[in-house]
């Protein structure tokens, strides 16, 4: 059975799998978890704000994203949830659980009273964008960034 939750300590490895290399499987026993990553998780965890979400099929976290809740003026006041992170294991792509775990976080977001739902993805995930139109995310403002 496929599920969407929020994240635990126990998933880190795994989550840290999906994020080490998109383009492959990577084992989760091979993932060392750093103090970083401990104190990364905890600030997450704990914020009522933040939350790490898992996708889980049959024990096995297959995908991840995390999803930020931003309170803002716009929009009547309403909170935003930005979504970064998202991953589905390279091995699993092509058959809807990357639909299940957008749906899910969706769901969360819309049940928070959020007024929308943001996400902003790497130009060279040509893939990723078609994904996200074809679940009704449309191309409305151009982001950037700054590395520090």
């Amino acid at each position: 059975m496929v599920s969407v939750r929020a994240a635990t300590r126990d998933d880190l490895p795994a989550v840290l799998a999906l994020l080490a290399d998109e383009e492959k499987v990577v084992d989760p026993a091979s993932v060392v978890v750093t103090e970083a990553y401990e104190r990364a998780f905890a600030a997450i965890d704990d914020d009522p704000r933040n939350e790490m979400l898992v996708l889980v099929d049959g024990g096995t976290v297959v995908g991840c994203l995390q999803a930020t809740y931003i309170p803002g003026l716009g929009k009547g006041g309403a909170e935003r949830a930005l979504i970064e992170a998202v991953r589905v294991r390279a091995d699993r792509r092509g058959g809807g659980l990357g639909r299940t775990l957008m749906d899910g976080a969706i769901a969360r977001a819309r049940a928070r009273g959020c007024a929308i739902v943001q996400l902003t993805s790497n130009k060279r995930r040509e893939d990723a964008h078609r994904f996200y139109v074809s679940i009704g995310f449309a191309r409305s403002h151009e982001g950037f960034k700054l590395a520090l």
